[in-house]
């Protein structure tokens, strides 16, 4: 299922209850754009710049979804995408960046990554995540 299979009419998945999204983002002001976005949806937020504190929220099970940047804590994406999905298969990752390859996109979507979205620069941008974030949560829910 991509993330605009579930968006109705308005955008909205209609799924609200407290859920737990990761932001593991290098970039400080990106993060917490992210973040501001979100606390004010309604979801729990998670905001770390540590693979430690990532993994720790993945494995308690805190964080259903993650919005993952191309590089982490001195990690790339394609290192950290299996060792998240290993931790908790069921673990939704939204790819956020704008700098990766195609052929990167396509081994991290053979790895399991649910979207992938540009860095949000523009309201359009943080629109689009903010409807793939929607959707990753209403796909969790239908599973």
């Amino acid at each position: 299922m991509m993330p605009w299979d579930c968006w109705n009419e308005s955008g909205v998945s209609g799924v609200r209850e407290m859920q737990g999204l990761l932001i593991a983002v290098q970039d400080v002001a990106c993060r917490k754009q992210m973040a501001d976005t979100f606390i004010d949806a309604g979801y729990n937020i998670i905001v770390t710049n540590s693979t430690a504190d990532a993994l720790d929220g993945i494995l308690k099970k805190n964080a259903q979804v993650v919005l993952l940047g191309s590089r982490f804590d001195e990690l790339s994406a394609a290192e950290l995408v299996p060792l998240l999905k290993q931790c908790n298969p069921r673990l939704t990752i939204i790819l956020v960046c704008a700098d990766a390859s195609l052929p990167l996109i396509r081994k991290l979507r053979s790895e399991g990554i649910f979207y992938h979205a540009l860095k949000p620069v523009d309201g359009e941008d943080k629109e689009e995540i903010r409807k793939a974030v929607k959707c990753a949560f209403e796909h969790l829910s239908q599973h």
